[in-house]
């Protein structure tokens, strides 16, 4: 697969971490320690040759904190603690990487948990790209209902209906032989990005496959928390069903992952709260 590229087209890739929360380890794989782990909210930019520059989620903004400063929802920041500065920003981060926020043309949204959408206000031009069913299920939750989802409805722009670009199910792209999926929705209809059914962790959660000039990639959002989760099959606690719309379907989204690593392990599967690769491949917002 390394030398056989997945996606028609190639994109450029950079990831970046906005922020991070802290867990115990036991939390986030089952077997853990009792230690306190650093969790971060990963963040990927994405040049298209010809859509211009996208992003994947946006981690943590400093309206999460504005929107947690009273209870309801503060309870989310006592249960995760968050560790941000204004410099984490995905908008400054792209910023120092010489990328304007107004040159974003698009968010693609894995799904609307806070720390994955506290940004999108920072982008004035992108439209919004998710599966209709991720936003029909949180979008008329309020108080502790909405926050048992970890969705603030308030981190969404005003104009959020009018700039959202729905995926398309029809669009389906089949996938190489070995891919425990049984077909991708082509993004942006050229087949450059391909979006995967992930669900469980929240309603209409998806993956993003895609191919650089080295790499296929699959983008797996909040499927697994780490990569030592699906490479030693080691899925979370279960005390994470409490949060979990569907702990079934988050087990069959993660045995995915397991399968697909095994079947091709040359393909980069990442996380966007994983610390390994935060901690071995983000240097600084450079290309993948």
């Amino acid at each position: 697969m390394e030398s056989k590229q997945l996606a028609k087209r190639q994109v450029k890739l950079r990831t970046f971490a906005a922020g991070y929360c802290t867990h115990p380890e036991w939390v986030t794989i089952r077997g853990g320690s009792l230690r306190s782990c650093r969790i971060p909210a990963l963040f990927a930019c994405i040049e298209h040759p010809s859509a211009g520059i996208l992003l994947w989620d946006t981690g943590y903004s400093e309206r999460f904190f504005a929107e947690t400063d009273q209870l309801p929802n503060r309870l989310y920041r006592m249960l995760t603690p968050v560790h941000y500065s204004d410099a984490d920003s995905a908008a400054k981060q792209l910023r120092a990487a010489g990328i304007e926020p107004e040159q974003v043309k698009a968010v693609i949204i894995s799904h609307f948990h806070a720390d994955h959408i506290a940004g999108l206000r920072d982008f004035p031009h992108a439209a919004y790209i998710y599966l209709p069913e991720a936003y029909e299920q949180v979008k008329h939750l309020k108080g502790l209902a909405a926050l048992r989802r970890a969705f603030l409805p308030r981190l969404l722009p005003d104009d959020f209906a009018e700039r959202s670009r729905i995926i398309d199910r029809a669009r389906q792209v089949k996938l190489p032989q070995g891919y425990p999926f049984p077909y991708a929705m082509d993004v942006l209809g050229d087949g450059s990005l391909l979006a995967v059914d992930l669900p469980g962790h929240a309603d209409g959660q998806i993956g993003l496959l895609l191919s650089t000039h080295s790499h296929n990639y699959l983008l797996c959002a909040d499927a697994a928390w780490s990569s030592r989760a699906y490479r030693e099959n080691r899925p979370p606690h279960p005390l994470t069903g409490l949060i979990t719309p569907s702990f079934k379907q988050y087990a069959n989204s993660f045995n995915k992952l397991v399968a697909l690593h095994r079947q091709h392990p040359e393909l980069r599967i990442v996380p966007s709260h994983c610390p390994e690769v935060w901690e071995n491949w983000i240097q600084g917002g450079a290309e993948w």
